[in-house]
């Protein structure tokens, strides 16, 4: 995939996964037409894409290697629009009025504002469940399948109660304690509120691009240490930001009274810890031979950006 810029890189992805939503979570005649609206209302507002992107750019690392980048990122997209399934139903029920009460997603009303919190909620349960429909079914070739199964054992992992549900629990139990939580605690929660969904798509598309066991682990901790950094970055900007360059509510976990990394550590600690996880994410790709691949690129994209 000849680009000249990361930038390049990043739109022409999202453009293919956006095109592979469409494709793969087709209008459905039996599903009732409120639901399907509210589905659609937050999988098509866009976003930065970052979960779905890393799971081709790991598939397009790993195929690299063995001369079959193209069929690597093509045995991977089925499972990096599963992850961005799973995401967006993650935003919708994390925006809803007993989650994080929010008003604001993706630039847009968040789903429950527009759709009510019913359809919100069920939507976000359709996302879900598409998800792991999609996962079992595509790609469709006999010989992909124990690839698919490992690549749903990863996801549904990382998803599940070990990981961003248990991280969401967590969560909601420390309103209040920005004060009180420690440095491991806040560790532990982000690696999975946040970190386990990131560290997943990675993962899995290293699997369905074929990577042995040995370029597997190395992807997954570099996608470890990029969730952390990812959450660093995003509790920083949470901070500094505004709503309109963030595209959600800035400042509402500091109203909440969340433990984030600046309300533990301070900002300029935050911002060294975010460039200290950055390093560990590179120096995770070294063994494998991935350290100029596009998933070292995108490390430094995710340091970097303001939104």
């Amino acid at each position: 995939m000849p680009v000249a810029s990361l930038s390049e890189y990043l739109d022409t992805r999202r453009a293919q996964i956006d095109a592979a939503l469409t494709r793969f979570l087709p209008a459905a005649p039996d599903c009732p037409p409120g639901l399907e609206a509210a589905m659609r209302y937050s999988l098509d507002a866009g976003g930065k894409r970052l979960r779905p992107i890393l799971a081709l750019a790991a598939a397009e690392a790993v195929g690299g290697s063995s001369g079959h980048t193209e069929q690597a990122v093509a045995a991977a997209l089925p499972a990096a629009c599963a992850v961005e399934l799973i995401h967006t139903y993650s935003l919708i029920h994390d925006d809803l009025p007993a989650m994080d009460d929010d008003s604001l997603r993706r630039g847009r009303p968040t789903n429950h504002v527009v759709h009510g919190e019913g359809l919100a909620i069920l939507a976000g349960d359709g996302l879900l469940t598409e998800a792991f429909a999609l996962l079992a079914l595509e790609p469709r070739e006999p010989e992909l399948a124990s690839r698919k199964i490992r690549a749903i054992q990863v996801i549904a992992s990382a998803a599940g109660a070990c990981g961003m549900v248990g991280g969401q629990a967590i969560d909601l139990q420390a309103v209040g304690s920005a004060t009180s939580f420690d440095e491991q605690s806040l560790q532990d929660m982000h690696a999975r509120k946040t970190g386990a969904l990131i560290r997943a798509a990675a993962v899995a598309g290293a699997v369905m691009g074929g990577g042995t066991d040995a370029v597997i682990r190395a992807v997954e901790e570099y996608g470890r240490q990029l969730g952390l950094a990812f959450q660093i970055v995003d509790d920083i900007l949470d901070v500094e930001g505004d709503a309109q360059a963030l595209g959600k509510t800035a400042g509402k976990d500091a109203r909440a009274g969340k433990p984030t990394y600046p309300s533990v550590y301070g900002l300029e600690a935050s911002r060294r810890l975010a460039a200290e996880r950055h390093e560990h994410a590179i120096a995770a790709l070294r063994p494998a031979g991935l350290q100029q691949s596009r998933l070292a690129d995108i490390a430094s994209w995710v340091v970097k950006r303001s939104n």
